[in-house]
């Protein structure tokens, strides 16, 4: 088991050696040095989880360390120990980011429990910063088609402001990740995002579940509980499929959005809360408006900004890059092996219409990944669904991981030219670009751009020039 490795500064090397000895008999890897110049020398190559200094000596003043460990690149939690008429150096060490302070003379005993809960703090930050990093990751907008590329620059605009923001698109065009992606790019990423399928609840429990309820306001209810709404106060709130609210919590709803007020079911007190909305619908909003079945003036409210996600039928592009997003998230979770897919089986990825948009397509990568027999997914490993006419293989062995855009961007162009017998009309169909895009890219395929030939798909270029 790999042992935690502390840093000791002391100007004292009795002390300093006395405190190494007892950390290593806990377990501990511990090296000391009597400054902290000949520390900082050390942290590059010895990396410490903590340090403990001696907040007496030069270059350890208030939060002076802290910030040179920074600087290092280090995220060790620091302790500092301090006599007593010097505690107002070690409140300033605190407020500069150090974890805790020791009084010196320092007890070994009680060093170890600090040191401990330093340690421990340490990890829940690590473990923190790692989780925001996959959910940003998983938040990530995928795309270069022109369509995809103006909702990725609309969600860059809109993300710091505070206005709310209506989701429309077909069921599996990656709705919640839009408003993911609008809350992680905003100023209130460090907040709640709390979510809310308003279509999977009955009126009461829904309201229940948003607004929350007193004691008393329903049978069986015996203590408070907190909605959705306040649990995402300073944060986001994501209403999936928002047409489904009954009318009277699409009221409740309006208020909190004009004046963020709100009461609990059953409740007298107002609440306050300041929440940022985002709402998802499949369905058009306007039509359920014009039908009487969603109030006008919360349809205003929530269509401040409206952002279209097409589907992926229509924006078929953007497969190649889709594809290595999800097939590099799936080797990740399954420990799995694969890195890249065949020509051929891209091929047959294109050929498919994908009712289930770009929902069905992760799921499609992570069962390939799942029974993929070698280290690229074969047609042979997609779902029975796409087993319709697939291409034969192709001898190119370009994988996604890896590649350049470019090398991606001509792998698709050229394969589905050779699907479509040369026709760059049907191919700029296909793959949702413009005739004249594949066309420009043609040129400069055979112009020598950087990037590997394909001679077996000479007929191919030919056929497309005629």
């Amino acid at each position: 088991m790999k042992r935690d490795r502390i840093l000791v500064i002391d100007g004292n090397p009795l002390d300093g050696a006395a405190l190494r000895a007892a950390l290593c008999e806990r377990g501990f890897d511990a090296v000391e040095a009597s400054s902290a110049e000949g520390a900082l020398a050390l942290v590059p190559s010895f990396q410490p989880a903590a340090v403990l200094a001696d907040v007496t000596l030069p270059g350890c003043e208030g939060g002076e360390l802290a910030g040179r460990l920074r600087e290092l690149g280090s995220d060790a939690a620091v302790v500092v120990a301090a006599p007593h008429d010097r505690l107002e150096a070690a409140v300033q060490a605190l407020r500069a980011g150090a974890e805790s302070f020791l009084v010196r003379p320092v007890d070994a005993g009680q060093a170890l429990v600090v040191l401990q809960k330093a340690l421990e703090k340490r990890g829940l930050r690590r473990d923190r910063a790692e989780l925001r990093e996959r959910v940003r990751a998983r938040a990530a907008l995928v795309g270069t088609a022109p369509e995809m590329q103006g909702v990725i620059e609309l969600v860059r605009r809109v993300a710091p402001t505070k206005a709310t923001v209506l989701v429309l698109g077909e069921s599996g065009t990656g709705k919640e990740h839009v408003a993911q992606a609008l809350h992680e790019a905003s100023p209130r990423r460090d907040r709640p995002f709390v979510r809310v399928n308003c279509a999977a609840l009955s009126e009461a429990l829904l309201e229940s579940d948003l607004f929350g309820h007193e004691p008393g306001a329903f049978a069986d209810s015996e203590e408070r509980h907190l909605g959705k709404l306040e649990l995402a106060d300073g944060g986001t709130l994501y209403l999936h499929e928002v047409g489904s609210l009954p009318p009277p919590v699409q009221v409740k709803l309006l208020r909190v959005l004009q004046q963020g007020e709100m009461e609990r079911m059953g409740g007298r007190e107002t609440l306050r809360v300041d929440v940022r909305v985002v709402a998802g619908a499949q369905h058009d909003l306007a039509e359920e408006v014009r039908a009487g079945r969603f109030r006008d003036d919360l349809y205003y409210r929530l269509n401040v900004v409206a952002v279209a996600l097409p589907p992926l039928r229509e924006r078929k592009g953007d497969i190649p890059a889709l594809v290595n997003h999800f097939l590099e998230a799936a080797a990740r979770t399954q420990g799995s092996e694969v890195v890249g897919v065949t020509p051929g089986t891209l091929s047959a990825l294109f050929a498919y219409d994908w009712p289930g948009n770009v929902r069905e397509l992760a799921s499609v990568v992570e069962h390939a990944v799942s029974v993929a027999r070698g280290r690229e997914i074969t047609a042979e490993d997609l779902s029975p669904v796409l087993h319709g006419a697939r291409p034969e293989e192709s001898g190119a062995s370009a994988l996604i991981p890896g590649a350049t855009l470019f090398e991606i961007e001509r792998e698709a162009i050229l394969r589905t030219l050779e699907q479509c017998g040369g026709s760059t009309a049907r191919a700029a169909e296909v793959l949702g670009v413009s005739v004249r895009k594949i066309q420009y890219r043609l040129k400069e395929y055979r112009s020598g751009v950087p990037g590997r030939r394909h001679p077996e798909l000479e007929d191919v270029y030919a056929e497309a020039h005629k």
